[in-house]
């Protein structure tokens, strides 16, 4: 079976995880996407670290920016979702009225709040970001300086402070079969 024959009748769809810096959307990101390649489905995950080295390098964190970031994001998940990809995207991407947009852009999208408290995110800081942050070296940091717009009605709700990584992945995995944007887990 050929890759593209075990994705025939895939439906697209995009996989928007947002929340705070260190909150857990890449480690779950990773968790979804192994999880889906080992079903056969056609995944792409595009993450905020990596898309900024490539695709966005040129953008600083302005409000500005921070838009022109999602909305070259938004074109590449729009593409994947609407050729029967899932589209795994973790972007902080704070502001509401952008994430409602990409909503409006994209094939099957799912908004997934992955929330821990600020607390919670500080105290995780493996890249020291948030100490740098609160001393006032990092300006615009989301959480700090800047906004943060939590989800206010998400798709799919998971707290990274109160759940392991594999029950996020879990949760949002088992709610993706029960919408059939993924096909049920065969138990072995």
């Amino acid at each position: 079976m050929t890759k593209s024959d075990s994705a025939k009748g895939q439906k697209g769809f995009v996989l928007w995880m947002t929340g705070l810096s260190g909150s857990g959307k890449t480690t779950i990101a990773n968790i979804l996407e192994e999880e889906l390649r080992g079903r056969g489905l056609l995944v792409e995950r595009l993450d905020g670290d990596i898309v900024r080295e490539s695709l966005t390098r040129d953008l600083g964190f302005s409000k500005e920016d921070r838009e022109k970031n999602i909305e070259r994001v938004t074109f590449v998940a729009k593409l994947l979702s609407r050729n029967g990809v899932a589209c795994i995207c973790s972007f902080i991407s704070p502001y509401q009225s952008i994430r409602d947009r990409v909503r409006a852009e994209t094939t099957n999208f799912i908004e997934v709040f992955v929330d821990a408290s600020l607390e919670s995110v500080v105290e995780r800081d493996v890249k020291g970001l948030y100490k740098k942050a609160l001393e006032g070296a990092i300006p615009n940091f989301t959480g700090i300086s800047d906004p943060f717009e939590a989800p206010s009605n998400p798709d799919i709700h998971v707290r990274t402070d109160l759940q392991t990584p594999l029950e996020s992945a879990g949760k949002i995995l088992g709610d993706l079969e029960d919408t059939g944007l993924i096909p049920v887990a065969e138990l072995e």
